[in-house]
């Protein structure tokens, strides 16, 4: 069993100020799986003291010095991404082999590495006639992550943090912690100085809250859910903090009329199952020509059908549980919802996969017949529920697709390209993937409309974390 009852502040393992303790359960067995300790707001306050305490000495470093240390913590994590895939499906049941070890622990790589690439060539100043104009950190942050892709979230924040010259205070999800205090013990061995990183533990209320509203906390990064989102923006209002937010999704994704449907819709239900469905981004809502419609339903129960849900350790696994009981009772009342509204459920269901007596497992769920008025097509679910929504032309389908308060990412398929990019155009989204393009770490990373402010990841998730100063006069030739 994981022992992380300490907290990582001011470059040293201490204890929190006042003991009280929460077990992590493993959602595929059900079994404690390891201890943290729940954060107040006193430890809150000596992490932000030390962040502050630091800044002034690492907001000054050079460009080389940030590279060398970057380098550093990349050397570093390469020898401990093996503990980290491990913890990641102790702590929310990603499976080892197929997302843990390939994706989970592997994109805090591509984060480092890029925003190594992007320090390398920042211009921090550039003349304007008379003017200077520098981009300086932007002070102390606070770092809010989830828990369904730990690791990633934890390390697409850090990374430009450090780079930019920031101090921080990173409060993990309690629900899965323990990929947070791997990733600290990096920092600490690749020479991260004393009170540039801290981690404190603990639930929204406990840490969350009075880190997100501490008054020497410049800026926020959150990612979470919508209503999360609204209650930190509103904390952060009183002392004017800068807030950047990702937020949740509903995505559409559009299968355009001249694609090959086999594969289409095998690739579509096969992006929706990863990680068991549990990433704001999923193409939940999957938007088909009416006139294709039976014949969609029988591909993709099909390919769902054939989803192997077990052990997570197994290597075999290809969906693992949901990430903890709470969640897993939410998704299943989502499911309950979507049979009550009328939705015609043509796979999977509520209830625990054949066979299974624990954990959180829930059996891959595809609804047709959906129509944008359902809760299960207005409501992000966050598991492995997929709504087939069909449409009669291109016009009803990009209008359905932008029929949500949610704005984070969009996909389309279709051969003639040309055409697919022309849709992708009109989404009101901050992502769209064609033809089932991958992520890219360099693109700009967040949504539209309650999907979020700001953006992560590249360049552009780097200048989140600076600040914009004019010096007049400093150019009088």
């Amino acid at each position: 069993m994981r022992d992380y009852r300490k907290f990582y502040i001011d470059g040293q393992w201490v204890d929190p100020a006042t003991p009280a303790e929460m077990e992590i359960i493993n959602p595929a067995t059900d079994a404690v799986a390891g201890v943290i300790s729940l954060g107040t707001a006193a430890d809150v306050d000596v992490a932000v003291a030390a962040a502050r305490k630091a800044f002034d000495s690492w907001a000054t470093t050079s460009r080389e010095q940030r590279i060398a240390l970057l380098e550093n913590v990349i050397a570093i994590y390469q020898t401990r991404m093996d503990d980290m895939a491990l913890a990641i499906t102790e702590e929310m049941g990603a499976p080892l082999e197929a997302v843990s070890k390939p994706m989970q622990a592997a994109l805090p790589l591509w984060h480092f590495a890029t925003v190594v690439e992007v320090l390398k060539n920042f211009a921090f100043e550039e003349s304007q006639g008379t003017t200077t104009v520098i981009r300086e950190p932007v002070g102390v942050c606070a770092l809010v992550t989830p828990w369904n892709w730990p690791a990633n979230q934890i390390a697409c924040k850090v990374a430009p943090a450090l780079a930019a010259g920031c101090t921080m205070v990173l409060k993990p999800s309690e629900i899965a912690p323990f990929d947070a205090h791997i990733l600290a013990e990096v920092l600490h061995e690749a020479g991260v100085p004393a009170g540039v990183f801290n981690l404190v533990d603990g639930d929204g209320p406990g840490v969350g809250a009075p880190l997100t509203s501490h008054p020497d906390v410049d800026f926020v990064s959150f990612t979470g859910s919508t209503r999360a989102g609204q209650l930190i923006s509103k904390a952060a209002a009183d002392t004017i903090k800068t807030v950047a937010l990702e937020l949740g999704g509903k995505s559409a994704n559009i299968i355009l009329d001249d694609v090959d449907l086999e594969t289409a819709i095998t690739d579509s239900v096969a992006t929706m199952m990863r990680n068991s469905g549990q990433s704001c981004n999923a193409p939940s809502r999957l938007l088909v020509p009416a006139s294709h419609l039976a014949e969609v339903e029988i591909i993709a129960a099909r390919v769902a059908d054939a989803i192997k849900v077990g052990d997570p350790q197994d290597p075999s696994t290809v969906m693992g549980p949901l990430a903890s009981r709470a969640h897993f009772n939410k998704v299943q009342g989502m499911i309950n919802t979507g049979i009550e509204e009328g939705a015609k459920l043509i796979c999977g269901g509520p209830g625990l996969p054949e066979g299974m007596e624990r954990g959180c497992y829930t059996r891959p769920t595809i609804f047709s017949e959906v129509n944008n008025a359902m809760t299960i097509a207005r409501e992000e679910i966050f598991g492995p529920v997929l709504c087939i929504i069909p449409y009669q032309d291109e016009e009803d389908a990009v209008r359905i697709a932008n029929d949500t308060p949610y704005g984070l990412s969009g996909y389309v398929a279709g051969s003639d390209l040309q055409r697919a990019r022309n849709v992708a155009r009109r989404l009101r989204t901050g992502n769209v993937h064609i033809n089932g393009a991958m992520p890219d770490p360099a693109a700009p990373f967040g949504g539209y409309k309650q999907s979020g402010i700001g953006r992560e990841w590249g360049q552009h998730g780097f200048e989140e974390f600076l600040e914009i100063k004019a010096v007049m006069g400093d150019n009088p030739e």
